[in-house]
């Protein structure tokens, strides 16, 4: 086949998507020079441009764009047959000695710009002039095309590690031709009669074995039930909470893996839930410092939105979104942080045992098997209640030094997109023995983004101490 349709959920991200809402998914990483500095000083982009799109060949969607069918109207992949490796992967320059503040505004900026639905939906800015012989690179890809995990794939495609300076040309790339509006309604029309011959298959199924079958509805059901409660019941109103605009803050903090793992070891949990229990902390001082008083407000439900990876071993490399949700209840009231991670580890575990995840994936299935705009319609329904504050998602990333043509990567610092009414989310990615943490906001809710950075420093710190004490 000549082209591929978007899945259910890949569709969602798209139809999400508006004049304030960039439905990219983004990162900032930080490069010493190494071998890509030229004899003057500056930076081989020539080299880098040329490394890039001979890898393309093992992401293809990256030379392909959106179409949609015709009568039907769902997305589809295509060849873009004016495809043009200049125009995706950008030359810039900070000022000279550009330093890190610089750096995140220049993200922010690249961040707030919507990509263009006519061509493949990424784009690569290589930046120079940073201090200390260092060099950035911030990528966007719409998450129509990946989700996190596949976007740690992806990182694989273009970082080695080891420092190879050389590289082979990728083989020749020819467009496949776009398939005919014919072809395409006849393979929409293939693509219909997937869901009654699923369901037959599935009452020939429950005839052989009606315990196993029966069981699984039950778990579905419960699944559904329990992702339509967490996405319908409207969490606490707060000042993170209001309408955004199209312009983006960025900043960025990085901890210690080894000392989050030991936060962990001492305090009980996951690696995941210290990170929940800072965020918590986090918001808390910053509420309050801006008068919002947490304590007083027992009964605020303030809720963090948990994208979760349900991409098995065999989907690794596989690009879409293969993600489901949690929602997590915060306690910003709880000022003792030993008591405030055991809140936060009893939180999760409460939802991963409510089968949210499965829910969501249910909900994702049957939207692919019947009406693909389902998937689209829960989730604006789900954000237009308000169903949590704040996005928060962790990947986890390749724990040795990683190359970009013999440039050894320094950091790493992920954006996530803002959806409406959610003027603050946090991205997290570990690399290398770092946890790197970025801030994405809306600019003109969040004038005091750097506050809230310098209160998630101040809540780990407060947890390492809560550690030290429970180690005796």
């Amino acid at each position: 086949m000549s082209y591929d349709r978007l899945s259910a959920l890949d569709r969602t991200f798209l139809e999400l998507e508006g004049p304030t809402t960039h439905m990219h998914v983004a990162g900032c990483f930080v490069f010493e020079k190494g071998a890509l500095a030229t004899p003057e000083g500056g930076l081989d982009i020539d080299a880098l441009r040329a490394y890039i799109d001979s890898r393309l060949h093992l992401i293809p969607r990256y030379r392909q764009r959106i179409e949609w069918t015709p009568v039907e109207g769902h997305p589809i992949w295509v060849d873009d047959e004016r495809f043009n490796i200049h125009y995706h992967v950008r030359h810039t320059s900070l000022p000279e000695p550009g330093d890190e503040r610089q750096l995140k505004r220049l993200a922010a900026r690249v961040m707030s710009q919507q990509l263009d639905r006519g061509k493949p939906l990424w784009e690569i800015w290589i930046v120079e002039g940073l201090e200390q012989d260092r060099f950035a690179m911030v990528s966007k890809t719409h998450h129509c095309m990946i989700d996190g995990v596949s976007g740690v794939d992806l990182l694989a495609v273009l970082l080695s590690p080891v420092a190879d300076k050389t590289f082979d040309p990728g083989p020749g790339w020819y467009p496949r031709k776009q398939p005919s509006g014919l072809r395409q309604l006849t393979d929409a029309a293939f693509h219909r009669t997937r869901a009654p011959l699923w369901m037959a298959r599935e009452i020939r199924r429950s005839l052989r074995d009606p315990r196993s079958v029966w069981n699984e509805f039950s778990e579905a059901l419960a699944g559904l039930a329990d992702v339509t409660t967490a996405a319908f019941k409207p969490a606490s109103e707060t000042p993170l909470n209001q309408p955004i605009g199209s312009h983006r803050r960025f900043d960025w903090v990085a901890f210690d893996l080894d000392e989050v793992k030991r936060v962990k070891t001492h305090l009980g949990g996951t690696v995941n839930d210290v990170v929940l229990a800072t965020v918590s902390g986090a918001v808390s001082r910053f509420l309050e410092r801006r008068g919002i008083s947490v304590r007083k407000q027992r009964d605020m439900d303030f809720r963090v939105f948990c994208p979760v990876s349900v991409r098995t071993d065999s989907e690794r490399g596989a690009l879409g979104n293969r993600v489901a949700s949690m929602v997590v209840p915060m306690p910003l009231g709880e000022r003792n942080p030993k008591r405030r991670m055991a809140a936060v580890k009893r939180a999760t575990q409460d939802v991963k045992q409510s089968k949210q995840a499965l829910g969501a994936e249910v909900l994702a299935s049957v939207s692919e098997m019947t009406a693909p705009t389902l998937m689209s319609v829960a989730a604006r329904l789900g954000m237009g209640s308000r169903s949590s504050n704040m996005v928060v998602t962790n990947v986890p990333g390749p724990q040795l030094p990683l190359y970009l043509l013999g440039a050894r990567m320094l950091e790493s610092y992920p954006m996530v997109p803002l959806f409406q009414g959610m003027g603050i989310g946090i991205a997290l990615f570990s690399y290398a023995g770092g946890l790197y943490w970025g801030i994405c906001c809306d600019w003109d809710q969040f004038p005091d983004l750097h506050d809230f950075v310098e209160a998630l420093d101040e809540a780990f710190h407060e947890l390492g101490e809560a550690a030290d004490a429970a180690a005796g």
